[in-house]
C-alpha cells in the first residue's frame, strides 16, 4: 500500500486519526495497554492504517511559549488537524538517533504479513555487537513473527531487531536502507537521509539525520496504524519461550510511557552526538498532542522526556478558539 504523502504544511490541512485515552485519564491504564503477554489475547490490532480521521477540530490559540526545553530542535503540534503550536529550529538538521526505527517499522508495516516468521540470523548479533547498539537480546536461530520482532525493535530499541527485519523486508540492509530513502523522499521528508535502518552513528554520527518537522511527519504516518499504536504504548512485552524461541521480557525506553498521564509513545533515540532524542504523543481529554525533541542535554536518561513533558504541559493548557 502506497503511504500517503505528508509534508509539515499538508499535515495541518489532512489531519491524522489521533488515539483516544482510556476513561478516567488519571486512573492507571487496562494492564493491556500497560504491558502484553503473548497467549490468548483479544483480536489483534489492524496492521493496516486507519482511514479514518476526526474532523478538524477548532483551532487553538496559541499563547506564549513552553518554558525550560533544553533541546536543540523541537516542534509540538496538534495531530488531529496538524495544527504546529511551537518550534525550534524545526527545519534544521540534525542526528536523530534511534528515531530511525520509527521509518523502519512504516516500511514493515506497509509490507504486511506480520505473522510471518522471521529466523534471528547470527550476522543480526555481530552488528549489534560491532556498532555497540542497543539490543533486544535477540537469540541467534530463534524464530519470531514479525509483529513480535517490531515489539523488539520499539520496546527496547534493538539494533538486532533491526537488522532482522531490514535483512527480511530489503531484502538485505543495503535496499533495505534504500527504500527508506525513497520513501523519505516521497512523504515529503526533503531533509531526512538514512544509513542504517537503526540510527547508530556510522559511517559518522551526523550521517543519518532529519529535522523535527520531517520526523512530525513520520510520526504521524506511524501512529496512523493501529498495530503500531499497540506496541508503542506499552510499559514492557512478556514473550514466554514457545516453540522454536527462547523466552524475552522488552521494556519501554519511553520514560513518558506510565509515568506522564495520557502518554500513548512514541519512540527515544540517543547517541553522544544525537544527545537525547523523542518522538512523541500524548491525549488528554480528546485532544492529541504530537512532538520531537531532538538534541536534548546528556544530563540524565530522562533529558528528552523531560523536555517532552513541559512541551505537552503548555500545549495542554492552551484554549481552544471558536
Amino acid at each position: 500500500m502506497r503511504i500517503v504523502s505528508l509534508t509539515v504544511a499538508a499535515v495541518i490541512a489532512v489531519g491524522v486519526a489521533a488515539c483516544t485515552p482510556a476513561a478516567g485519564g488519571d486512573s492507571p491504564r487496562n494492564a493491556q495497554t500497560h504491558a502484553a503477554t503473548a497467549g490468548p489475547r483479544p483480536p489483534a490490532p489492524s496492521a493496516s492504517p486507519s482511514s479514518s480521521r476526526p474532523p478538524a477540530g477548532p483551532v487553538i490559540q496559541v499563547t506564549g511559549a513552553p518554558g525550560g526545553v533544553k533541546a536543540k530542535g523541537a516542534v509540538l503540534a496538534d495531530a488531529a488537524s496538524g495544527q504546529v503550536l511551537w518550534g525550534r529550529d524545526p527545519g534544521t538538521e540534525r542526528p536523530m538517533a534511534s528515531l530511525t526505527k520509527v521509518m523502519t517499522a512504516l516500511l514493515v508495516l506497509e509490507g504486511g504479513n506480520l505473522g510471518r516468521e522471521t529466523r534471528v540470523p547470527k550476522a543480526a548479533f555481530d552488528y549489534a555487537w560491532k556498532y555497540g547498539g542497543e539490543t533486544a537480546a535477540l537469540r541467534p536461530g530463534d524464530r519470531l513473527t514479525v509483529q513480535q520482532l517490531l515489539a523488539a525493535l520499539l520496546l527496547p530499541s534493538g539494533a538486532d531487531a533491526a537488522y532482522t527485519l531490514a535483512d527480511a523486508y530489503g531484502p538485505g540492509l543495503d535496499a533495505f536502507v534504500a527504500r527508506m530513502n525513497a520513501t523519505a523522499a516521497r512523504m515529503g521528508m526533503t531533509h531526512t537521509h538514512f544509513t542504517s535502518p537503526d540510527g547508530l552513528p556510522y559511517p559518522t554520527g551526523t550521517a543519518t539525520y532529519s529535522t523535527p518537522s520531517d520526523l512530525l511527519t513520520l510520526g504521524l504516518a506511524a501512529m496512523r496504524y493501529p498495530v503500531f499504536r499497540s506496541i508503542v504504548d506499552l510499559r514492557f512485552y512478556h514473550l514466554p519461550k514457545g516453540h522454536g524461541h527462547h523466552q524475552y521480557w522488552w521494556d519501554n525506553t519511553d520514560g513518558l510511557i506510565g509515568s506522564y498521564r495520557g502518554a500513548v509513545g512514541i519512540k527515544t533515540g540517543y547517541t553522544d552526538t544525537a544527545r537525547h532524542c523523542l518522538l512523541f504523543e500524548a491525549v488528554r481529554n480528546g485532544r492529541a498532542l504530537i512532538g520531537v525533541v531532538l538534541g536534548s542535554p546528556a544530563t540524565g536518561p530522562a533529558a528528552g522526556a523531560q523536555d517532552a513533558e513541559k512541551m505537552l504541559n503548555w500545549g495542554f493548557r492552551l484554549r481552544l478558539t471558536g
